[in-house]
């Protein structure tokens, strides 16, 4: 006796695709726009996202002349970092940092301007400053930067408000029915501040 197997019908389950976010921003000095800033969410799979940072700076005010161009891309795979790279292309020189999931650890290099770092961790890494594009941080301590390759303190200061703290550098969140609406960077000559394109 012979039994004819037939394969089953595919079932549909109803979840639709994750779409691609993007969200723009416009970066200015001094109400002067100098540059742009993009974030981009790509679901892969079911479990795996690449989340991208792009920003692009030129700013020439008198003597003060400042060209920064770096790009952050995240692989993240169930809501843990498993691989980050940055490169960053300024008037002072290009740098990089690398942060990846060995599976008991990361390794963690940065070569910035002004800045080196190389290191360990051995807990996973499940918020970025990345992550914070695409929605409040509540409940966050911290967020992990790619740049630096360590973290920012992470703390709310009122209603939709944070403010992201590390080695005396501070950068204040703001929030609008959950999304980011504007970052403002605090720098010595002049704040950056980040806006929100419709």
């Amino acid at each position: 006796m012979a039994l004819l197997l037939r394969p089953a019908p595919a079932q549909s389950t109803g979840a639709k695709p994750i779409p691609e976010e993007t969200r723009r921003y416009a970066i200015e000095v001094a109400g002067v726009r100098v540059g742009t800033m993009t974030a981009t969410r790509t679901p892969l799979s079911s479990t795996d996202v690449r989340c991208t940072l792009v920003s692009d700076v030129q700013v020439n005010f008198l003597v003060y002349h400042l060209k920064v161009y770096y790009k952050v891309i995240n692989q993240v795979r169930n809501g843990q970092l498993l691989l980050s790279t940055v490169e960053a292309h300024t008037n002072q020189g290009d740098f990089s940092s690398r942060t990846e999931w060995k599976g008991d650890h990361y390794d963690i290099v940065a070569n910035q301007y002004k800045h080196q770092y190389r290191g360990t961790e051995t807990q996973p890494i499940t918020y970025t400053v990345t992550d914070m594009f695409f929605g409040e941080p509540r409940g966050r301590q911290r967020a992990f930067t790619e740049y630096f390759g360590d973290y920012f303190r992470v703390q709310p200061r009122r209603a939709d408000h944070y403010h992201a703290q590390r080695a005396g550098r501070e950068d204040e969140y703001q929030y609008a029915n959950g999304q980011l609406a504007t970052i403002i960077k605090k720098n010595p000559l002049k704040n950056f501040i980040i806006r929100h394109l419709p």
